[in-house]
């Protein structure tokens, strides 16, 4: 049985490409397919597969500027030959769930989250604090983009979300049901050492993008004078960087090792944005630490709230501005002293890869035979 996995782009190895790493695990055979590829950009495993990618491939700057190719990427997705295809499986946060499988074949597509610059993120990609030609675009662009989602959406015959947050915006726009199967927390982080001792700084960690709101922790550390190291890059990082204070530094992308390092240095994750999982809070649980983070989104699955009642594995703070968050890291240092360690890690342990990869082989059996999925 021919399976092909599908995913946006393959730039970096980031929360997206860790789920479809373990899709390759799960699929030994399975053939990817791809919009854009920078090779070396992501794991071993996923390099050492045979890897198709689209017409963007060939056009100028791809590995780089494939953001500015968004109003084609539906035609460039449709594009991909995926006849001979028994099954397909989709890794999709963008356009990959749109692809055009063989008529007789199942795809079943594990959705970390619809379409975010078009529907409920719209705003923070295309408003009116961008440049006058971006809102422009947005405003032509977005309404065909949307009517292209849904109706690509048909060509799914089960959908999987990452998180009840992924589900209910599912049902949202596309009118699906969907099972939820939360992407794995990496297993080396659960052998290493737990932090110990307190930090020195507060660490936030992702892509410098529009829904991760990074300008608020910068903004809120710079009123607190606190040391922030923010870890990651982004399109938006350059500025991010010009109008820092001193006491903000920024790292860029890191490797394991380093990533690890930094979260054992810092007394919490700060988390301000509207993520469609939280995957980085449960990263710093399994090392130690925990999390100040915004009351919304994934980070409600994935963040136990501390409060008078009980100790959780951090601080949820309600208002979505740099107000808000300098109201819960001041509500963090009240009760830094009761965090434990080893109790954060026995909640992150909870969405280790192997709860992860079960799931997903109930998931992937109910459209493929088993001679294509390796035994359990």
């Amino acid at each position: 049985m021919r399976v092909a996995l599908v995913h946006d782009w393959l730039v970096g190895m980031r929360g997206g490409e860790k789920c479809l790493d373990l899709m390759c695990e799960l699929l030994p055979e399975a053939e990817i397919f791809t919009l854009v590829h920078a090779p070396g950009s992501v794991s071993k495993r996923i390099e050492s597969r045979r890897i198709h990618t689209s017409v963007l491939q060939q056009l100028p700057f791809a590995a780089k500027s494939y953001p500015y190719y968004l109003p084609i990427m539906p035609w460039a997705i449709e594009q991909l030959d995926l006849r001979g295809f028994d099954a397909v499986v989709s890794v999709s946060h963008c356009v990959a769930k749109g692809v055009v499988p063989a008529p007789e074949s199942w795809h079943g597509c594990y959705c970390l989250t619809p379409m975010r610059y078009i529907w409920d993120a719209y705003g923070e990609y295309f408003d009116a604090r961008g440049s006058r030609s971006r809102r422009v675009a947005g405003q032509l662009v977005a309404p065909l983009l949307r009517m292209w989602d849904v109706a690509s959406a048909a060509r799914v015959d089960e959908f999987a979300a990452i998180s009840q947050h992924v589900k209910s915006r599912i049902r949202r726009y596309y009118h699906r049901d969907s099972s939820v199967i939360h992407p794995p927390v990496d297993d080396e982080l659960f052998s290493v050492p737990l932090a110990s001792g307190p930090g020195s700084y507060f660490l936030s960690v992702g892509a410098a993008a529009p829904n991760k709101r990074l300008e608020l922790a910068i903004e809120a550390f710079g009123q607190l004078g606190l040391p922030l190291v923010v870890a990651g890059a982004g399109p938006g990082s350059l500025r991010l960087r010009r109008t820092a204070p001193a006491n903000v530094s920024f790292f860029g992308w890191s490797s394991d090792e380093e990533l690890i390092s930094l979260y054992h240095g810092a007394r919490a994750l700060v988390f301000p944005g509207y993520d469609d999982f939280g995957l980085t809070p449960l990263e710093a649980a399994a090392v130690g630490r925990p999390t100040i983070a915004f009351a919304g989104g994934g980070a409600l699955e994935t963040v136990i709230p501390t409060d008078g009642a009980r100790v959780g594995t951090g601080i949820l703070f309600a208002e979505q501005t740099a107000a808000g968050l300098i109201e819960g890291v001041r509500e963090f240092l009240r009760v830094e002293s009761c965090y434990e360690p080893a109790r954060l890690r026995e909640h992150a342990a909870t969405f280790a890869r192997r709860e992860c990869r079960a799931s997903l082989l109930q998931f992937l059996r109910r459209g493929i035979s088993g001679s294509a999925i390796v035994p359990c």
